[in-house]
């Protein structure tokens, strides 16, 4: 069997190889993989953690204060300090950006050990860019469910994301959720003529029964902290599982920078940077897949032209969901008591149907338990005294609705390089929203905020934030699919049309990015790749 170099370990990476191992092949997987610590005290609940932990004050805030946010900009999806090494960069690893910030990981399972876990199938319309429709993926979809454990029933949100098989049933909805739930199940049919708006059970890759030695959701708490039960899948539990096979190789240690290709454009060798050594790798390569996501497998990409014929090459297309972040309160739920036991992340998710269906905005909604709630109250305008009495107060009813924007390629997003005097490279990123996003982003909260009304909750609109392009992670579309052909593009089975051995297995091939989550289908994707060429 032959041989496949995967670089990456995020979601795309692991679930190609753990398909490649169950066919035999040989994989070798190269990676930086940086990597935390094992959740504390993994059979406390979050307050269980503070009476039981010998500093709490340093597991919470951290070893300096860093989760005493300071500035406006400050989400409501700020990680605990611990968690922090997803988000470090090696040394020298430059970036300059225009229009654009990203959060690069070189962290052990990527970026996706930091996600919320929603996991939304695209739906024919969402893949009319691409060179297959949802029947082709669908047999994939399935397999990812079945592999990553995926909560979802069949509600009215299935009309915009298909309600596919191997669905776990729903966890229980905390009060507040429920609460909104209810009124809308008594509301919905006039939301949904008068404000074509629905709302429904997110897709939430989330155990609600044991599955192996992963346990059920036990509603500690910890999810933003981290799931001491893997209840809450993260790609670290398929790297976990590839390392069972004899034929898997895990290299750590090791950032890629670019690869050697010979007269014919086969791919010979990777070249890579010892991140602790300081010294440079080479590795032999038969078959090589890049996996490192769409910033870093473009850097690669582009870095390998520059190092082999001097070339720099601009890659256009650089795709993002724009976000939203609309805080809002539950009338009905101020003064209660929040119960911290219960599922953390988004429960309910709600859709607006626009008159162009690609352009369905997708909102999940997140009601705010045990996550970090300095920065959705220090916006108030109000004194730290009356801050912290209305804390207390209207901790039960706050939430926050995250919107979300779909995006198309477009020339003037686009990733390149530029030399420094030392000889090396630096990474460029350019991003310039589209024409009229301003008018959708006042459609969407207008839409919300009277969606919200008939719930009973307010959305204050001067603590809406407009998060930065980059602030989502859903980056893609700088070598799309194509059947054309043309270079700097793949395969419909993601095979490059630059070089006979080399296949790019993540978002960077996505040639439209819909509204929705696109992790699901990054991993359905590399798993619908790798049945298909090898």
């Amino acid at each position: 069997m032959s041989k496949i170099t995967v670089i990456g370990s995020g979601p795309s990476g692991v679930h190609f190889a753990l398909s490649l191992l169950k066919k035999g092949h040989l994989v070798e997987m190269i990676d930086v993989g940086f990597s935390g610590e094992t959740p504390v005290n993994p059979n406390d609940s979050f307050n269980e953690l503070k009476e039981n932990l010998e500093d709490p004050v340093k597991y919470f805030l951290g070893e300096n204060f860093e989760a005493v946010v300071g500035t406006d900009s400050a989400s409501v999806y700020e990680f605990p300090p611990h968690k922090q090494y997803i988000f470090k960069n090696p040394e020298g690893y430059d970036v300059e950006l225009h229009g654009f910030e990203p959060h690069l990981s070189f962290a052990r399972g990527g970026l996706a050990e930091a996600w919320t876990g929603g996991s939304y199938a695209f739906n024919d319309t969402d893949l009319e860019d691409f060179p297959f429709g949802y029947s082709e993926i669908e047999p994939f979809y399935n397999e990812i469910s079945e592999r990553i454990g995926l909560i979802g029933v069949d509600d009215d949100l299935s009309r915009f994301f298909p309600y596919h098989k191997n669905l776990l049933p729903p966890l229980d909805l905390d009060e507040h959720s429920q609460s909104l739930f209810n009124i809308y199940e008594k509301k919905k049919d006039k939301l949904n003529k008068n404000l074509g708006m629905y709302l429904g059970r997110s897709r939430i890759a989330t155990l609600s029964k044991d599955q192996g030695s992963r346990k059920k959701c036990d509603y500690s708490g910890r999810c933003q902290w981290g799931c001491p039960s893997d209840s809450l899948y993260v790609p670290t539990i398929t790297l976990n599982e590839c390392l069972n096979y004899k034929n898997f190789k895990y290299i750590s240690g090791i950032l890629i920078k670019h690869f050697d290709y010979d007269n014919n454009n086969r791919i010979t060798a990777v070249i890579g940077f010892d991140v602790a050594k300081k010294t440079e790798k080479v590795f032999k390569v038969e078959t090589l897949a890049l996996a490192a996501g769409t910033i870093g497998s473009s850097r690669i990409f582009l870095d390998s032209f520059l190092r082999k014929e001097g070339k720099i090459i601009k890659l256009a297309g650089l795709m993002d969901n724009r976000q939203i972040l609309a805080p809002f309160i539950n009338l009905k739920m101020i003064g209660k008591q929040f119960n911290p036991d219960s599922y953390q992340y988004h429960q309910l998710a709600v859709g607006i149907d626009t008159d162009d269906p690609k352009s369905y905005i997708h909102g999940q909604i997140t009601t705010l338990k045990t996550g970090m709630m300095q920065p959705p109250f220090q916006s108030m305008p109000l004194d730290f005294k009356t801050g912290i009495f209305l804390g207390r107060h209207l901790h039960s009813s706050f939430g926050v609705v995250n919107i979300n924007l779909c995006d198309t390629r477009r020339d003037d997003n686009y990733l390149t390089l530029s030399q420094n005097n030392e000889g090396g490279s630096k990474l460029v990123i350019n991003y310039k929203p589209p024409e009229g996003e301003d008018k959708t982003i006042k459609f969407s909260l207008k839409k919300m905020g009277k969606f919200f009304g008939k719930l009973g909750a307010v959305i204050p609109m001067f603590q809406v934030q407009l998060r930065p392009m980059g602030a989502s992670v859903h980056y893609s579309g700088t070598i799309p699919m194509s059947g054309s052909g043309n270079p700097l593009t793949v395969s419909p089975n993601c095979k490059s049309n630059d070089f006979s051995n080399l296949y790019i297995v993540d978002g960077s091939t996505f040639p439209f990015l819909p509204s929705k989550n696109l992790t699901f289908t990054l991993m359905a994707n590399a798993v619908r790749i790798a049945d298909a060429e090898f």
